[in-house]
């Protein structure tokens, strides 16, 4: 029996499965996963896609014809805005908001450009805070709940991952300042942290890896040439030999949309989980020391690395 149908029977410690949830990012992975999961729980799923094949893609995976896609841009104010008149228009209201669209820039910081950091805080930080203004006033109308979808990243940060980091940090940050300004207003705001899990983000990372240090000076990018390719792979496989699924992603979204007392916070799989015990249990002294073997070796007291 698969996830979408052994979630699990409603009690009094859960609401009902039930209204419009707008689920951004649906596209693939964990969006498509979550879309999927939710439709078969019985929300009336509206499946956020960037392109109009995507969402007829998704409609063949539909089982339970409660599925509409729609296709939205979080970085267009206007794509944004029509698709919040389009819930208005069809719906009313909003039960949930699920922000999942995101996308990964690796990379040295000192490699990456203003363009591509600027990329990275616009799709996950600007557009997510851009999504939730232009639907809150029908989350607010029917009390309903917004799911910010971060990672164990958002808590401590690794070498070549600054730039995803820092959005990451970012949008815990919103979570947090939603949470506490609309809790007054009925709608509850709460985060789902997943670690590694393998779906087709990995490839366009990985992807993504290969061109970060095209075009960056030798005498720039050269010191950290290495490092950053072994740390890419070992990305890679530790995403690879993960045993957190997709569906583990989506009951925990499930769950922060029907739970009568919701968390602040959903993680999933041991590795968030650990990131997040990590980050808040240890001081940055041993933070740094944990992560100390990413970058590659420690220079020595003349500046140099050792060879």
């Amino acid at each position: 029996m698969s996830g979408r149908t052994a979630y699990g029977r409603w009690g009094a410690g859960r609401l009902p499965a039930q209204g419009p949830v707008l689920v951004t990012g649906a596209s693939s992975g964990l969006g498509r996963e979550c879309a999927l999961e939710l439709e078969a729980l019985g929300f009336q799923v509206l499946a956020g896609v960037r392109r109009e094949e995507d969402g007829e893609k998704l409609l063949t995976e539909s089982l339970h014809d409660r599925l509409r896609p729609v296709v939205v841009d979080v970085t267009d104010e206007a794509s944004v805005r029509a698709c919040a008149e389009r819930v208005e228009r069809e719906h009313g209201g909003l039960r949930g908001l699920v922000n999942n669209a995101g996308i990964c820039v690796p990379g040295p910081l000192e490699c990456l450009d203003a363009d591509q950091f600027r990329r990275q805080l616009d799709v996950n930080v600007i557009g997510h805070l851009g999504v939730v203004r232009a639907h809150l006033p029908l989350l607010r109308r029917s009390r309903g709940r917004i799911v910010n979808v971060t990672s164990g990243l958002g808590k401590a940060a690794v070498p070549f991952l600054g730039a995803y980091s820092a959005a990451q940090f970012a949008k815990e940050a919103l979570n947090d300042a939603l949470r506490r300004e609309l809790a007054p207003q009925g709608v509850r705001v709460c985060v789902v942290a997943p670690g590694a899990i393998l779906t087709p983000i990995w490839g366009k990372v990985s992807e993504a890896g290969e061109r970060a240090l095209d075009g960056v000076p030798a005498a720039v990018a050269e010191p950290y040439r290495a490092a950053f390719r072994a740390f890419m792979a070992g990305n890679a496989q530790q995403a690879a030999a993960s045993r957190t699924t997709p569906e583990d992603f989506a009951r925990a979204v499930a769950r922060a949309l029907t739970d009568a007392r919701p968390r602040t916070r959903y993680w999933v799989g041991a590795d968030a989980r650990r990131m997040g015990r990590l980050a808040r249990l240890l001081p940055d002294p041993l933070l740094d020391r944990r992560f100390s073997g990413i970058a590659g070796p420690a220079a020595g007291p003349t500046g140099r690395r050792p060879r």
